[in-house]
């Protein structure tokens, strides 16, 4: 599995540009993977604050995360702009029938492919040896553009599951 996405991130935006992640709770079909980028193309065409354009970004990504960003060194995001991003997310929810904002379901890199586990089964994936320290893990926690590219998808031992949740040490 190819999890180099950094390369489709634009550079022209500030690192400091404010991201938000939505992770599917299920693989996109492809025919809807290219209406949700149509949908997201024409929302970030139209991103307004305050009446003026937002410089923003969306995209998706393993078919099952949508990213969004804004550059507040243009425009800042508050209230109303942000309001229509939660819209636009919503309404892609309800036309797939996916969740978007369930926020208990963690997703992973299993034997090459994005898997979601929910929170209530991790011991058991820890236990059972589908996941250990070194699984590399969706942190849908980031905030920024620099978080995004340096810490989205990262080993589990550098995530707040470490802390959480005790993982065998590895023998050498």
């Amino acid at each position: 599995m190819n999890i180099n996405f950094q390369e489709q991130i634009p550079t022209e935006f500030h690192d400091t540009s404010r991201v938000w992640v939505y992770q599917s709770s299920r693989l996109f079909f492809l025919s809807e993977a290219l209406e949700i980028e149509t949908i997201l193309e024409q929302f970030v065409e139209t991103w307004k604050s305050h009446g003026a354009n937002v410089k923003g970004y969306a995209n998706l990504f393993f078919g099952q995360f949508i990213v969004l960003m804004a550059d507040e060194t243009a425009t800042g995001v508050s209230g109303c702009s942000t309001d229509s991003s939660v819209r636009v997310i919503k309404e892609i929810e309800q036309k797939f029938s996916v969740q978007l904002f369930e926020r208990q379901t963690l997703a992973f890199i299993i034997k090459e492919k994005v898997q979601l586990l929910p929170m209530s089964q991790i011991n058991y994936a820890i236990e059972n040896n589908f996941i250990n320290a070194d699984t590399l893990y969706f942190n849908n926690t980031i905030e920024t553009k620099e978080e995004l590219l340096n810490n989205w998808i990262i080993p589990v031992k550098e995530s707040w599951l470490a802390k959480r949740y005790q993982f065998p040490i590895a023998a050498n």
